[in-house]
């Protein structure tokens, strides 16, 4: 089966769907494929339970649809699943569900990108060709693990996070959280609420803020540089939790927003694990040196034993595995090779949307860029 159109999507995640949305808004043709049976699958299989949107609505609405009225400025994450699939919906955006793309090419004679996707309900190739090629799997596409020495050894549980629900059977077990960003941070502290004994593992320092004390930056950030509205944030910050250095938790030597440009990684926006930490309910514990059996070794040479470990570890992109004639867009770990803001458009007709490490916002941003890009390249006349 070979269907044409002008713009091909590869996933449907939340970036895949705002850049459909805003190509559907300008009347280009588009398909998107995903490899999933829903959209979002990311938020709907690979989350846990207590997950809330870290930043307020204001920030996480994608192109052309706020949240609703009576929406909490924090969004629950069953409250975005509903606004994803309204979302969807409201721009009649309908993605071709469990289709894996196997490889996708550029033909230089005709001028177009060449998809072929396994359909895995009926276990046949499909070939999809489009003039533009919208890569929308995102930085988020599997879940990573590092190699640690001795894993393999490790008689009780392991998992990535994208595993893990609640802590309910948990309840009463020593268990290690692997990874001090804001995932690790709240799973820590889910595990402690329904009665495990929880350690996570701090290598690197930290900055804890509060929401409300990111929202203020973000606002800020509109009028003010950022080394200045890092110095506030920071200042308020310490105010409001002390110094965690004692606690294991030191701060870092720059400021949190100029790492989250700079760098993609976010500030720990705390729900409660800091007060958890500094009453013990929780272990802060150094990088893994070794793990044989059901004990762990750390990198101060303690050694405890835990009945399962969860990796907070983040996750990698897969384009990699199946983009060719990519080179201009991507580097080898799948990632763009320019920086925001130009991280977005290749050649050939080539886009990403989702990989600017910017959360929602970013991923608002890059649809809308990619759009009113191939609008202005198609012309009136060739849509």
């Amino acid at each position: 089966m070979v269907q044409e159109t002008v713009v091909v999507i590869v996933g449907a995640g939340p970036a895949g769907l705002a850049t459909s949305a805003c190509l559907n808004v300008l009347s280009i043709p588009n398909l998107v494929l995903e490899r999933e049976d829903c959209c979002a699958s990311l938020w709907k299989k690979r989350s846990y339970d207590r997950l809330n949107l870290h930043l307020a609505k204001r920030y996480c609405n994608l192109p052309h649809m706020p949240f609703p009225p009576g929406t909490p400025t924090f969004v629950s994450r069953s409250g975005f699943i509903l606004y994803v699939d309204n979302y969807a919906s409201h721009f009649n955006i309908n993605p071709l569900y469990r289709r894996s793309v196997e490889s996708a090419s550029y033909d230089e004679v005709a001028g177009k990108w060449r998809i072929v996707a396994k359909n895995m309900v009926s276990d046949l190739l499909e070939v999809y060709v489009g003039k533009f090629l919208v890569v929308s799997t995102g930085e988020n596409s599997e879940g990573f693990i590092p190699k640690v020495p001795g894993l393999d050894s490790f008689g009780g549980e392991f998992m990535h996070s994208c595993r893990y629900e609640n802590g309910m059977r948990f309840s009463e077990k020593d268990v290690l959280v692997v990874g001090s960003g804001n995932s690790g941070m709240e799973i820590a502290y889910d595990l402690s609420n329904w009665g495990a004994r929880a350690s996570i593992v701090v290598r690197n320092p930290v900055h804890a803020l509060t929401k409300e004390l990111v929202q203020l930056g973000m606002f800020l950030l509109q009028f003010l540089p950022c080394n200045m509205v890092d110095y506030i944030v920071v200042m308020l910050g310490k105010l409001k939790h002390g110094d965690l250095s004692g606690y294991g938790l030191p701060r870092p030597m720059k400021g949190p927003f100029y790492i989250k440009t700079t760098t993609g990684q976010s500030p720990i926006i705390d729900v409660g694990t800091l007060g958890k930490i500094k009453t013990g309910a929780i272990k802060v514990l150094p990088s893994i040196r070794n793990i044989d059996g059901d004990t762990v070794e750390f990198a101060n040479g303690k050694m405890n034993r835990f009945d399962a470990i969860v990796f907070a570890t983040g996750y990698k992109s897969t384009v990699g595995k199946w983009l060719k004639d990519g080179e201009s867009l991507f580097n080898e770990d799948g990632m763009p090779k320019r920086r925001v803001p130009d991280h977005w458009k290749g050649k050939n007709g080539l886009y990403c949307a989702g990989f600017a490490r910017a959360g929602l916002f970013g991923i608002s941003n890059d649809a809308q860029n990619i759009a009113k890009d191939i609008n202005m390249i198609l012309g009136p006349h060739m849509k």
